[in-house]
């Protein structure tokens, strides 16, 4: 994919990337997991795509692998304070987390945010990582 990406930049052109670094949404998207596992097994998977470039290296790997030379990738950790657990909802239908709240009946949906909500509540959660990389490859 990169590799083709590279391809339709022109010269002096620039491709950039941005991925989500380590411990997206932490603490609270382990509890997500767990939850979508428990009410939708089919929805849960313990292996994503992303996971494999949550780093700067292997997000420069992934850049040489496309064919581009010397590209510069930097990491970002940043968090994104919540005001109310009712926030973490907000950013989970943002997210791409939403296609599997919407594959959910309305009482699945249900269960499952009141759950998220309750333990960031009861776990006193006012932040989650909002950590990203960064990747600017110059042709």
């Amino acid at each position: 994919m990169v590799a083709e990406l590279w391809r339709m930049v022109r010269p002096g052109g620039r491709l950039a990337i941005t991925t989500w670094g380590p411990d997206i949404f932490e603490p609270v998207y382990s509890r997500w997991l767990d939850a979508l596992k428990r009410e939708r097994p089919d929805l849960h998977s313990a292996f994503n795509p992303w996971d494999r470039i949550t780093d700067v290296e292997s997000v420069r790997q992934l850049l040489l692998d496309g064919g581009t030379t010397e590209p510069e990738v930097v990491a970002e950790n940043s968090v994104q304070p919540l005001r109310s657990p009712e926030d973490w909802w907000t950013i989970a239908l943002g997210s791409g987390l939403r296609w599997s709240i919407d594959a959910m009946d309305v009482a699945t949906r249900d269960r499952v945010k009141t759950d998220n909500l309750d333990w960031i509540a009861e776990n006193r959660v006012t932040e989650v990582a909002t950590n990203a990389i960064y990747a600017v490859a110059l042709k």
